[in-house]
C-alpha cells in the first residue's frame, strides 16, 4: 500500500525571494509570485498546508496593464455604511497606493480561506527599490518576460 508524504512545516527551509515589478504585466507578475507563495514550486507541495516561501516585490509604482486598463479598471471598497461605496481607477491608486494594486491582484488567486489569510501575509510589496529585508538575503526571482512581450 502506497502512503502519502506530509512534510513536516518546522523543517521546511523557507526561502525569501525578491520581484521587480517594473516593466512586469500585473496578472502574469500576480500568477508567478501567488505560486510561489503557495509553495508550488516546490517538490514538497501539499494543498492544505503552507509549504510556500516568502516574496518582497519592489517598484510597485511601476507595474504596467495593457490597453484602456490605466483609465477604465476600477478597485472598489465599501466602508459598510450606507452609501459607502468609493471607486477609484487603476491610474488614481497607481498614483496613491501602488502597493495595494499589487497585493489586491494576488490576493484573489489565493485561497479564500484561513490559508489563505495565512500565505498573504508572507508577500511583502513597497513602492521603490529600497525594502527593510535585506537581512534575509532574498534571491531574484525569475519570471517569464518573453510571454508576455510575446503578444
Amino acid at each position: 500500500m502506497n502512503k502519502t508524504s506530509v512534510p513536516k512545516l518546522d523543517s521546511l527551509d523557507r526561502k525569501w525571494y525578491l520581484v521587480d515589478a517594473e516593466n512586469q504585466t500585473l496578472g502574469r507578475l500576480a500568477t508567478e509570485v501567488a505560486s510561489v507563495l503557495r509553495g508550488k514550486n516546490n517538490p514538497n507541495y501539499t494543498p492544505h498546508l503552507d509549504t510556500g516561501d516568502f516574496v518582497v516585490v519592489v517598484n510597485a509604482e511601476k507595474v504596467k496593464v495593457s490597453g484602456n486598463k490605466p483609465q477604465q479598471k476600477l478597485y472598489r471598497r465599501h466602508s459598510g455604511r450606507p452609501g459607502g461605496m468609493k471607486e477609484e481607477t487603476f491610474q488614481a491608486l497607481q498614483e496613491r497606493l501602488p502597493e495595494r494594486i499589487i497585493e489586491k491582484a494576488i490576493k484573489g488567486m489565493l485561497p479564500h480561506n484561513s490559508l489563505g489569510r495565512q500565505l498573504f501575509r508572507k508577500l511583502k510589496v513597497y513602492r521603490g527599490a529600497t525594502h527593510p529585508h535585506a537581512a534575509q538575503n532574498p534571491q531574484a526571482l525569475p519570471i517569464d518576460t518573453a510571454s508576455s512581450s510575446a503578444q
